[in-house]
């Protein structure tokens, strides 16, 4: 073995006594088996030897790399898994577009550089998009979805029904699942 694979071996060591924990964790908030999760792991790890053998294109930011085929490898292996499920409706869609937003908005744990740009960058893009929304739309939504309260306690403190509530927040979403899903998808399948 020549001196230099010997150094790659150490460095790719090394890489993954450092990341493993906290990819590991990163990989379980997103995927509830856990077999899927150890496969996913391993999948990345194995990418990263490839990747490091490939003197061709180094890696420069080892964290963001891990990060980014973490998330495409979780990605890819979702979209495996829903070739051979029903289809899913708009709504389950929906919730998915937002599930990933308010991860990156309101996931504190281990910030690195590369999330507190996205949560800016979603950030400034949703409020785009709220300013574009009616005046009640844009109400409810942020009383429900980003102050957490209850459709019935709105309804009790301004005297409008529920379904009113419910009908403008959805409306709200539609407008911003439309909006902010070309930002979405860059975030996603981009990086």
């Amino acid at each position: 073995m020549r001196m230099s694979e010997q150094t790659d071996n150490k460095n790719v060591k090394k890489i993954i006594t450092d990341h493993q924990s906290q990819l590991k964790s990163f990989i379980r908030k997103r995927v509830s088996n856990k077999e899927d999760a150890e496969d996913i792991l391993q999948d990345v790890f194995y990418q990263l030897v490839k990747a490091i053998e490939n003197t061709a294109s180094p890696i420069e930011q080892v964290t963001a790399w891990l990060y980014r085929v973490t998330r495409n490898t979780i990605i890819n292996k979702g979209k495996k898994r829903t070739e051979d499920a029903f289809p899913v409706s708009g709504d389950d869609e929906e919730d998915g577009i937002f599930k990933e937003f308010s991860e990156v908005l309101f996931n504190e744990d281990n910030p690195t550089p590369e999330t507190e740009y996205l949560r800016s960058l979603v950030w400034q893009e949703l409020e785009i998009a709220l300013s574009e929304l009616p005046p009640e739309q844009r109400e409810a939504f942020e009383l429900m979805e980003l102050d957490g309260l209850q459709a019935k306690e709105i309804a009790q403190t301004t005297g409008v029904p529920v379904n009113t509530l419910l009908s403008r927040k959805h409306y709200a979403v539609k407008h911003l699942r439309k909006r902010l899903e070309g930002l979405y998808h860059e975030i996603l399948y981009i990086r």
